[in-house]
């Protein structure tokens, strides 16, 4: 059975215009279909120390990075399911684990100076993770409008497109709605290719054509560099 807590994969990103996707969207009806949460907002609470230490180092492109983050889909009511993800990548491949929480007890478990506070494997390493770091705590608010495909042969390639991305440094919390700094300026879509093994050469020759190459992208990177921006010209 799949773990939908557990993923194993590559990410492979790439920035395109309307019309761009558009031309990709046209070609992938052929070959894929909208996933379980089709059209959904995301927003995301991102952990991080006083220093911002966790994204400082990810932004330095080391061999091996990790963050710590809280999701929903959608703005959640305290009683509503989020998920406590640990996000980690190491020689290119993405490892993300992660539990799922009422919201309420997600911000109770990620405020406190409890150990323990989780059951199973993926949380003695979300505990552990809280321990090594210590002083984690809400640093940014990112959200955006993401639009999710599976390939109908393959469900373990995907392909997503995020627009309206957008930060905040206040409002910290999954139960307050989405708003905030935009990241990419409008009709600008960050696309990724989710995939355990390679890419289909349908996938790849479309890339091609429509001259789409991939780039390094980072929400929680992006949101960061506009803030200490923010605070070196305040």
């Amino acid at each position: 059975m799949k773990n939908n807590n557990v993923f194993e994969r590559y990410e492979i990103k790439y920035l395109v215009t309307g019309s761009q996707r558009r031309t990709l969207m046209d070609e992938m009806q052929r070959h894929m279909k909208p996933d379980e949460y089709g059209k959904s907002t995301i927003c995301n609470v991102y952990y991080d120390t006083p220093d911002f230490y966790l994204i400082r180092r990810s932004l330095e492109k080391p061999v091996y990075k990790e963050k710590l983050r809280v999701r929903s889909y959608g703005t959640a009511a305290s009683g509503d399911s989020v998920f406590v993800e640990l996000k980690k990548k190491y020689q290119e491949v993405v490892y993300k684990r992660r539990v799922s929480l009422p919201e309420r007890e997600a911000a109770f478990y990620l405020s406190s100076d409890l150990s323990g506070g989780l059951t199973g494997q993926i949380g003695s390493e979300i505990d552990y993770f809280r321990f090594f770091y210590r002083e984690l705590a809400p640093r940014v608010f990112i959200s955006y409008d993401r639009e999710a495909f599976y390939d109908r042969e393959d469900d373990s390639f995907r392909v997503t497109f995020d627009e309206n991305i957008m930060w905040r440094d206040s409002d910290l919390s999954l139960t307050k709605a989405p708003y905030g700094d935009r990241i990419l300026p409008p009709g600008t879509s960050l696309m990724e290719v989710k995939t355990s093994g390679g890419i289909p050469l349908w996938m790849t020759s479309l890339l091609s054509e429509n001259g789409i190459f991939k780039t390094s992208f980072s929400k929680y990177g992006r949101a960061y560099e506009a803030l200490a921006k923010a605070q070196r010209t305040a």
